[in-house]
């Protein structure tokens, strides 16, 4: 994969398809590669151009030592934007990747064109919070999960009881998640969740946005996101039944479709 250095940092990226460019930003603990599976297919057979990269601290790109900020990966972004001559594109993001998202409408707008919103939200209530101390007071314990038991855990806290309840599905998550470690860890990205209330920020943000929230998610549940759709002037908001925060692995066709139909208006 090709490289770009922004805010001094060297970030890995793909380009696929030809057509206008749409930037995918991923979510903790997650790879760009990920967006792969199925959001960029359906993206370029729609006639765009996609990139994708790894934010910092995951997959190919660098990791600084310490906790990152929002604002570390804010810079990280509207960077890479102005590097490959981006501007102003379409953003999708998912998770941390919307949070990003939602910041770079608001502070370079000029960048962007439209902005697609998936399992996001502005701050955090207290069993988020509880959950994000929970994983840091893990990380800072030294202690080491088995994969199988990391792979249980994190079906249950990503995806939709109608996945879990199927065993064909789930017996196929549990596999895939116990081979790769069943691993969500972002190392410094946990900071990102410390990035305190941020409704008022978004009021500012003048660009056309769409929020999309997963019926099921607990780690970015309906209420959260509908936060977001109220904060934006003119956000539109569309939720998806039976999946969870893993929503666009989930339930792609749906997600995919959500993306596309905003896509084509703005």
């Amino acid at each position: 994969m090709p490289y770009v250095t922004s805010n001094g940092i060297r970030l890995s990226y793909q380009r696929a398809g030809q057509g206008e460019p749409v930037l995918l930003i991923m979510g903790s603990g997650a790879a760009g590669h990920v967006w792969t599976t199925h959001q960029t297919p359906a993206l370029n057979a729609a006639g765009y151009e996609t990139i994708v990269f790894d934010n910092r601290g995951i997959g190919a790109s660098d990791a600084p030592a310490g906790m990152y900020a929002l604002d570390d990966l804010v810079a990280d972004t509207i960077g890479l934007i102005e590097a490959l001559d981006l501007g102003p594109c379409r953003l999708v993001g998912t998770s941390m990747g919307s949070m990003i998202a939602q910041e770079v409408a608001a502070r370079a707008p000029h960048l962007v064109r439209s902005a697609v919103l998936l399992a996001t939200r502005a701050r955090s209530d207290v069993t988020r919070r509880a959950l994000t101390e929970a994983d840091l007071a893990l990380r800072e314990s030294g202690v080491r999960l088995p994969p199988k038991y990391t792979a249980v855990r994190t079906v249950l806290e990503m995806l939709s009881p109608a996945t879990l309840n199927d065993d064909t599905a789930a017996a196929g998550w549990l596999e895939i998640l116990e081979l790769t470690g069943g691993n969500t860890d972002g190392g410094g990205q946990a900071g990102v969740d410390r990035a305190g209330d941020r409704r008022e920020a978004l009021r500012a943000i003048t660009v056309p946005c769409r929020t999309v929230a997963f019926a099921d998610d607990v780690i970015c549940p309906p209420h959260l996101v509908a936060e977001v759709a109220d904060a934006i002037p003119g956000c539109d908001h569309v939720e998806i039944p039976d999946c969870g925060h893993l929503g666009n692995l989930e339930r792609p066709a749906v997600v995919n479709e959500a993306i596309l139909e905003f896509l084509a208006k703005y």
